[in-house]
């Protein structure tokens, strides 16, 4: 990948997002992790606490997928990395929805990460017909 389609590609709105959405999540497991850490009454920790550890490595993910699939050549190369920032996003959402149900004050925290999803889907639908 040359110097300056990976300059390009870091210029986009979707990699831009990528990089707002890895900010938000590791910025909501942080205030989660204070709020979940404690153990629970009977003595066993909150299963909610992985969640968070998820949510950042599958976002930190987001980004570098997107540059892998600028710089492929071949359409079947880059749809393939197309096909793994979707996995991605999906399985955000689904951790979305497990932190919602978990019991903390960050639930409202992970309705911003959601609706940030939502706008990332919109760059990527545009995102993969100019690709």
């Amino acid at each position: 990948m040359s110097l300056n389609n990976s300059s390009k590609t870091t210029e986009t709105a979707i990699y831009k997002k990528a990089m707002e959405i890895f900010r938000l999540s590791r910025s909501i497991s942080h205030y989660l992790m204070h709020d979940l850490g404690n153990l629970q009454v009977n003595g066993k920790e909150n299963p909610h606490i992985y969640f968070t550890g998820d949510l950042v490595r599958q976002s930190v993910s987001l980004a570098p997928e997107i540059l892998k699939a600028e710089s492929k050549t071949f359409s079947e190369e880059r749809y393939r990395h197309v096909a793994s920032l979707t996995r991605l996003v999906n399985l955000l959402h689904e951790n979305c929805d497990r932190l919602e149900l978990s019991n903390s004050n960050g639930r409202e925290f992970v309705q911003i990460l959601r609706s940030e999803l939502k706008k990332f889907r919109k760059l990527q639908r545009t995102w993969m017909l100019k690709m």
